[in-house]
């Protein structure tokens, strides 16, 4: 609760901002501070287990220790965001103040997503969540690219709302007490309704557009692709892992009693995830939309929590999160930075960036999961959570492979970097590389080894209650 108060608060007053605050540099150091703000209200009402606005909402809302922990994960990873590339926000267009609010906006349906407890603060969360989104992703009226991004995400996402909205009907009507809370959906005890299997399916399909898991995934590269580089890194981090924590809340309390049903087909998506997003970023050249499809690969990794459903899932998913959102920042942040995005535009860089080189080094090595860094930990965590559900051993068999044919399109980067001397007659400009740009990159590069080494420190959050 504190959260969905408090973000909205700083969505009003960043709008504000933007109306009357003609510096352009007062936004984002604001922007840095309500984060930090909202950072802490989410710790007091985590440590008091008790929110510091009481509302009556009739229990449509509710808190627990993991859906806090996995919000303060997510807010952290916001504070790197600003921290890191706020200025790249200020280069993207004149409403600076106005792109920070949509950002808080977004950030208060990410807290409904977390906490919810009826299936129509589900559709408010995604909404309210998703519209602030199609307008960032738009926000670079100069691009072409980033208008027709802008639409396909718009056009893409109305459809998927109306598969939600259509499977939260088909639940509603197949639901005997006729209830929207997802507590009070009643399946395993008698015959599960042909209504609530057809929703079931349905909101499935719908989520999985929202996290662009295969074969859903389709408008995410393109789309990830156009945006701004800022809100790409915003859009493939912290708002796919909200996505995966609304998956994860919705279906383990509303249809957790039939999960070995629902199950298989989590298998399906899962492989098909994983094979086309490793697969396809083989054959990118640009590191932008390599990362894009590295995003769709990594949601692969993720729908095995939701595989799952188990205490190890859950504790795996937010190290996956927060693993996953330090390493993508710290690569988007450093891409914001080069005027070109293509894998030899990388070449040389440890001889003139050494700095720059090495902790995207650290970060390519994390989304790999290379041991004693958190993406090694967050898919170990994933990996050993399906064995302990079903010893499926062939599942994380497969995973493996698809993690082990990971490597080569981020070694490729590695290899451009160290082993390749740059472009002399063409040499690629990176704007703004200063000590603070470098001093945030080693931050995210020292947070991913401690996370890999002591997964406990992001853990603990979660059993503080």
């Amino acid at each position: 609760m504190n959260a969905i108060v408090v973000s909205a608060f700083m969505g009003i007053l960043m709008m504000f901002t933007g109306a009357f605050v003609k510096n352009r540099a007062v936004p984002r150091y604001l922007a840095i501070a309500g984060a930090i703000l909202l950072f802490l209200a989410n710790a007091i009402e985590l440590k008091q287990g008790q929110p510091l606005f009481h509302i009556n909402i009739y229990d449509m809302l509710k808190t627990s220790s993991y859906s806090l922990g996995f919000l303060a994960v997510m807010i952290g990873c916001l504070i790197l965001l600003f921290l890191l590339s706020g200025e790249d926000i200020e280069r993207v267009g004149h409403d600076v103040g106005e792109y920070f609010a949509l950002i808080f906006f977004v950030m208060c349906g990410v807290a409904i997503c977390a906490t919810f407890n009826t299936l129509l603060f589900l559709f408010l969360g995604i909404e309210i969540l998703s519209i602030p989104l199609y307008i960032l992703t738009g926000s670079n009226k100069r691009n072409l690219l980033s208008i027709e991004a802008a639409l396909k995400y718009f056009l893409m996402g109305s459809f998927s709302t109306g598969l939600l909205l259509m499977g939260i009907a088909m639940v509603y009507g197949g639901t005997p007490n006729a209830s929207f809370y997802i507590a009070s959906i009643d399946v395993g005890n008698t015959a599960t309704s042909p209504f609530i299997i057809i929703g079931l399916i349905l909101m499935l399909v719908a989520i999985s557009f929202k996290v662009s898991a295969a074969p859903f995934h389709f408008w995410a590269p393109d789309v990830y692709d156009g945006a701004p580089t800022v809100f790409t890194s915003f859009m493939s981090t912290i708002v796919k892992v909200a996505g995966f924590l609304a998956f994860i809340r919705l279906f383990e309390n509303s249809f957790g009693a039939i999960h070995k049903d629902w199950q298989k087909l989590i298998v399906v998506i899962t492989i098909a995830t994983l094979f086309i997003g490793n697969i396809t970023a083989i054959f990118q050249q640009s590191v932008k939309r390599m990362l894009a499809y590295s995003s769709i690969a990594q949601a692969g990794f993720m729908m095995l929590a939701l595989f799952a459903l188990n205490d190890r899932a859950k504790e795996g998913m937010v190290l996956y999160a927060a693993a996953y959102s330090i390493a993508a920042i710290g690569l988007f942040g450093i891409v914001s930075r080069m005027n070109e995005f293509t894998i030899s535009d990388f070449n040389g860089l440890g001889k003139t960036h050494p700095v720059v080189a090495f902790t995207a080094t650290i970060f390519l090595l994390s989304l790999t999961g290379i041991p004693l860094t958190a993406g090694f930990q967050s898919k170990l965590y994933m990996l050993t959570s399906v064995v302990e559900n079903s010893n499926q051993v062939w599942l994380v068999i497969v995973a493996v492979i698809f993690s082990a044919i990971s490597a080569y399109y981020y070694f490729r980067v590695i290899q451009a970097m160290y082993f390749k001397e740059p472009n002399t007659e063409d040499p690629v400009e990176l704007w703004n590389i200063n000590g603070w740009f470098k001093s945030v990159l080693i931050l995210l590069a020292i947070l991913t080894i401690i996370i890999g080494i002591y997964p406990e420190w992001i853990l603990g959050w979660l059993y503080y209650w």
